[in-house]
C-alpha cells in the first residue's frame, strides 16, 4: 500500500484523506497551517455586485457579518468552497474549477463590477479585468510548532501532496535535502512545486489546481 502524506489543514484534509483512503493509499495526516479568524469589518452590501470567494476558509471565519452578503450572486474558486457558501446560506452560487483568475474573467462575463473578495492574509495573485474588486481579510493561516511524526512517516517511496506554495516553503524547510530524494511531490500548481525546491525523487503538479487530479497523479506514481 502506497503511503500519502497530506499537509493541507482541516477539514480539507479529512475530504482529501477520504477519498484517498477509498483509492488504496496508506494516508498520513500532518497539516502544517490552521486557519485562525481575524476582525474585519463588512463594507456595505449595497455598494457590491457579488461576492467571491477563493478559499472555504472564507465561508467558515467570516463569521455572522457573512449573512448579510446573502442577496449577492456569489462565485466560489472550487467545489468545496461552493458548498460552504451553499451551507451558509447563499442561493445564488456559481462555482469556478479553475482558479480566482478564471472566476473573475466569468464574474466580468456575467456583467457585475464591484466585487467583494472575502479572502486570507496572504492571496494568490488574480487578474481583475474590468473588476473592481474590495478585498477584505477575515482569516490568516497560522503555522503549527514541527511535528516530529512528519518525519518518521516520510518513508521512502512515499508521496507528499501539497496545495499551496506556503506550505511548498514550509515543508523545504522541515524535510532537508537527505530525505527529499525518496519522496515524490504531487503539488496542485507549478508556483506551488517551485516553492517546494529541489531533490525530491519526482515531483509533478497537474494541468488544473484540482484535488481530484493531485489524486490521480498520485495514482499513477504507484502504477
Amino acid at each position: 500500500m502506497k503511503r500519502l502524506i497530506l499537509l493541507r489543514p482541516q477539514p480539507a484534509a479529512g475530504r482529501t484523506a477520504d477519498k484517498a483512503a477509498a483509492m488504496g493509499f496508506d494516508v498520513r495526516l500532518h497539516p502544517l497551517f490552521a486557519p485562525r479568524a481575524v476582525a474585519w469589518t463588512p463594507p456595505p452590501a449595497g455598494e457590491l455586485d457579488a461576492l467571491l470567494l477563493t478559499s472555504a476558509h472564507g465561508v467558515r471565519m467570516a463569521g455572522d457579518e457573512l449573512r448579510i452578503y446573502r442577496a449577492l450572486p456569489a462565485y466560489a474558486v472550487g467545489a468545496a468552497t461552493a458548498r460552504a457558501l451553499c451551507e451558509a446560506g447563499f442561493a445564488d452560487v456559481t462555482a469556478g474549477d479553475s482558479d480566482g483568475s478564471a472566476i473573475a474573467a466569468r464574474i466580468a462575463a456575467d456583467g457585475h463590477r464591484r466585487v467583494l473578495h472575502l479572502a486570507g492574509t496572504t492571496v494568490a495573485p488574480l487578474e481583475a479585468g474590468p473588476l473592481g474588486i474590495i478585498r477584505v481579510a477575515v482569516y490568516t493561516m497560522t503555522a503549527l510548532p514541527p511535528d516530529p511524526a512528519l518525519a518518521a512517516d516520510a518513508t521512502a517511496g512515499a508521496v507528499v501532496l501539497v496545495h499551496s506554495p506556503r506550505a511548498g516553503r514550509l515543508l523545504a524547510d522541515r524535510i532537508g535535502p537527505a530525505a527529499r530524494g525518496t519522496l515524490h511531490l504531487v503539488a496542485i500548481s507549478d508556483a506551488t512545486l517551485k516553492a517546494c525546491g529541489g531533490g525530491w525523487a519526482s515531483a509533478h503538479a497537474p494541468d488544473r489546481p484540482d484535488d481530484d487530479d493531485m489524486l490521480a497523479l498520485a495514482r499513477a506514481l504507484c502504477e
